[in-house]
């Protein structure tokens, strides 16, 4: 499901992704492609959890330009979580929407 929602990241990869230890290799190779600092990444993965954090990665990066801060981005995303106010599954449902709609229209 995230690899559909979120397939740039595949690009990213050494040998593809199979597993999540893959994922999780590339997910911190992106985050440092993508200017988010160590602090910001080690937050995310604390609050959020190694996986969820890796999974918002890949979704910035499947995002673009429409995000200016990548890491200002994370650290809000790991304050609503810290809260309680943050849950993967709607950004993951809005990037397969997202790409949906974009295969439609091609």
């Amino acid at each position: 499901m995230v690899l559909n929602a979120c397939p740039d990241i595949v690009d990213y990869a050494k040998g593809g992704i199979s597993n999540w230890r893959d994922f999780l290799a590339t997910a911190a190779v992106v985050r440092s492609m993508l200017g988010i600092s160590p602090s910001a990444w080690e937050e995310a993965q604390t609050v959020m959890g190694e996986m969820q954090a890796a999974v918002v990665v890949a979704c910035i990066l499947q995002r673009g330009t429409a995000i200016r801060s990548a890491g200002g981005y994370l650290r809000g995303l790991t304050r609503k979580a810290e809260v309680g106010e943050f849950s993967l599954g709607p950004i993951l449902m809005s990037q397969i929407n997202s790409r949906l709609h974009e295969k439609r229209r091609a």
